[in-house]
């Protein structure tokens, strides 16, 4: 070992990404439904965010919320799917010490970014639904700014301390990262020094961000609930429930997939790799392709907006 560490103090110049490991000959075929859900999740998303900035009657909460998710799923789909296609398809494994680094980065802020959108989702909704009259002076533009601002700050200050660490550790000869992209538990793995330290911040920036956000998602629904069922209405509460339907679908989407990814990484030893890499690859790719789809159908009055914006282009 001692010679080992004389021989390659510090890190790699690059790395090998072997995308499935025990799916390398299916790899080609699973990129193509990977290539379908990153077309309509930009091409989605992109809509999204034309429809948005155009209709000055979507400038609410809501929907500046709803560009911030689509916006970040862009984000977080293309620093991850461009370089998997591109292993699945033409075997380009080898991907540069910087790099990785820069890819694992983006992929955990802007994971933690979704995060925190999707809790201001659930704030705007709370308001809007209990606090009807004074929703909109409370999250007024600069209020709504002022949350993605901070939402953004959070993700880059949670996740840049993990990569500082990484990047001061020595790693070993072996560079093969058994991943499709540079997930950070995958890349610690190659550490040749004690990397509990790596291991434990990885674990307390996922409680302190998805903890934290399922916390007062929870707390902002269970209010939204109790309130509801106090209408005397009926039809007043189906329809404060349809408003939050489309969110609730879109946090289910992003979540679920991302506790079991969290959890059979450091739990679940018995589940196959091929498994747990596959559910990581569709824990980045789903949400952001079939967010606008939920939303695009859920909601009218964007529905009608995207018919509009077709029908000028001639669509």
């Amino acid at each position: 070992m001692s010679s080992l560490n004389s021989t390659n103090p510090s890190h790699p110049p690059t790395f090998l990404l072997l995308g499935i490991p025990g799916l390398e000959k299916e790899q080609f075929w699973i990129a193509f439904p990977f290539c379908i859900m990153y077309a309509i999740a930009v091409l989605g998303n992109i809509i999204l965010l034309i429809v948005i900035k155009t209709e000055s009657s979507l400038h609410e909460p809501m929907y500046l919320f709803l560009a911030m998710l689509a916006f970040t799923d862009l984000v977080l789909s293309t620093s991850m799917l461009p370089k998997t296609l591109a292993i699945f398809w033409w075997g380009s494994r080898e991907i540069g010490f910087v790099s990785c680094l820069v890819q694992l980065f983006f992929v955990h802020t802007f994971t933690a970014v979704e995060s925190g959108v999707l809790m201001a989702m659930a704030l705007d909704r709370y308001f809007a639904i209990c606090h009807p009259l004074r929703h909109s002076s409370i999250l007024s533009m600069p209020v709504v700014a002022a949350l993605g601002s901070l939402v953004l700050l959070r993700g880059v200050l949670m996740v840049s301390p993990g990569c500082f660490l990484l990047e001061r550790k020595a790693f070993c000869q072996h560079r093969v990262i058994s991943h499709s992209y540079c997930e950070h538990m995958a890349v610690v793995k190659l550490v040749c020094e004690d990397t509990r330290v790596n291991a434990a911040y990885g674990i307390f920036v996922a409680f302190a961000v998805i903890g934290a956000d399922l916390t007062v998602i929870a707390v902002s629904y269970a209010m939204i609930l109790w309130v509801v069922l106090k209408l005397s209405s009926s039809d007043t509460q189906l329809k404060a429930f349809n408003t939050c339907v489309s969110h609730i679908c879109v946090i289910l989407a992003f979540y679920v997939s991302g506790l079991f990814t969290f959890l059979t990484h450091r739990f679940g030893h018995s589940i196959p790799q091929h498994i747990h890499i596959l559910v990581a690859d569709i824990y980045i790719l789903l949400p952001p392709a079939v967010n606008p789809i939920i939303y695009g159908v859920r909601t009218k009055q964007l529905r009608d907006k995207i018919v509009v914006l077709f029908q000028r282009k001639g669509i």
